[in-house]
C-alpha cells in the first residue's frame, strides 16, 4: 500500500520530468533577414531560437556572406529564406555549409508580380519577359501566407511543436488581417488618381497592387549599381509632367540619388520608408507590423498634404 509520502515522492518526479518536458532546448533557426526574422519569431515563440544574418537596417541585396555565416547555418535545424532571388547569396552558402536540415521558402507557392527590366509599371502590372519581383512581404495578404509556410517548416522539423506552431500563426495572421483593413480604411478618402510617389527602390509593387498606388523608383527591384543619368533625367520629368510631389527615401538606402531628384523635379522628400529591412529596436520599424504601420502613415501624410 502506497503512504502519504510515497504518493508524494511520485507527484514530486512526474513534475520535475514535466517540467524538462517544456523546458527543452529551442531549436535553432536561421533567417536570412530582420523580417523573415520576425514572422519566425511570432510563429515560433519560445520553442525557436533564432539567427538572423542580414539584421535590421541592413541590406539583402548588398549582403557579403563571412565564413562565420556557413557555421550558423551548419549549426541550425531551420533555414528560413524569401526565394526569388531575393538572397542571390544563400544557395552557396548553404551549400558551403553541407546544411542537412529543414529549408523553408517564405514565397513558394504565393502569387508574384513581374518587374520589367527591374522596375514595374503602374500598379504592379509588368510584362513577362521582366524579373520577378521577391518583396512579397510588402503585401499583408501575402504576409499571411508566408506566415503559414513558416509554420508548417518549423512544424515539418519539430512535430512536436506542430500545435503551437499553427495556433501562434493562426493569432499573429489575425493581427495581419486586421493591419489590412486598418491600411485600406487610412487610403480610403484618398483619390486613386493621386495616389502616386517615388522610392529609393522597386520594392513596394506589392503593396501598390494591393492598395492602389503608383510607384515609381530610381532603382530596379534590386538595389546594386546605381541608375544612369538617362533613367534619372526621364524620372525627373516625370516628376514633373505628371506633378508628382511625393519622395521617400528608405531606411537602408543611399539618400544621394533621390536627393538629386527633389531638387531637379521640385517635388519633396516626404520621410524615410523601410521596405527590405526592420529598424533597431528602437526606431519606427522594429517590428513588420509597425513597419506597415509607418509606411502607411508617412505615405498617406504626404498624399494628403
Amino acid at each position: 500500500m502506497l503512504t502519504r509520502r510515497h504518493a508524494l515522492l511520485g507527484t514530486a518526479a512526474l513534475s520535475v520530468a514535466a517540467t524538462h518536458a517544456g523546458a527543452a532546448e529551442p531549436i535553432p533557426v536561421v533567417a536570412s533577414f530582420s523580417i523573415l526574422a520576425d514572422f519566425v519569431r511570432e510563429v515560433g515563440g519560445e520553442r525557436v531560437r533564432i539567427d538572423t544574418l542580414v539584421g535590421p537596417g541592413q541590406d539583402a541585396h548588398l549582403f557579403q556572406p563571412a565564413p562565420g555565416d556557413a557555421r550558423r547555418i551548419a549549426a541550425a535545424r531551420v533555414v528560413v529564406l524569401n526565394g526569388l532571388g531575393f538572397e542571390g547569396w544563400m544557395t552557396r552558402l548553404i551549400r558551403a555549409a553541407n546544411f542537412q536540415g529543414t529549408q523553408v521558402v517564405a514565397s513558394q507557392g504565393i502569387r508574384t508580380l513581374r518587374a520589367e527590366h527591374g522596375h514595374s509599371h503602374g500598379h504592379g502590372h509588368g510584362h513577362s519577359h521582366g524579373h520577378t519581383d521577391p518583396h512579397l512581404w510588402q503585401d499583408p495578404k501575402r504576409a499571411q501566407v508566408m506566415v503559414r509556410r513558416i509554420a508548417a517548416g518549423l512544424s515539418a522539423a519539430d512535430p512536436a511543436g506542430r500545435v503551437a506552431y499553427e495556433a501562434n500563426a493562426a493569432r499573429y495572421n489575425e493581427r495581419l488581417e486586421a493591419l489590412h483593413g486598418w491600411v485600406e480604411a487610412q487610403y480610403a478618402d484618398i483619390p486613386r488618381e493621386r495616389r502616386r510617389i517615388v522610392t529609393s527602390h522597386d520594392a513596394f509593387a506589392y503593396y501598390g497592387e494591393r492598395y492602389g498606388i503608383d510607384f515609381l523608383a530610381a532603382q530596379g527591384v534590386t538595389t546594386r549599381g546605381e541608375p544612369s543619368a538617362q533613367h534619372i533625367a526621364r524620372l525627373v520629368q516625370q516628376l514633373r509632367r505628371e506633378r508628382i510631389t511625393a519622395i521617400f527615401i528608405e531606411g537602408m538606402a543611399n539618400p544621394r540619388i533621390l536627393e538629386q531628384v527633389a531638387a531637379e523635379s521640385g517635388a519633396r522628400i516626404g520621410g524615410t520608408l523601410y521596405s527590405d529591412a526592420l529598424s533597431a529596436a528602437d526606431g519606427p520599424a522594429p517590428t513588420y507590423e509597425a513597419m506597415i504601420r509607418h509606411n502607411t502613415n508617412r505615405i498617406v501624410e504626404a498624399l494628403a498634404g
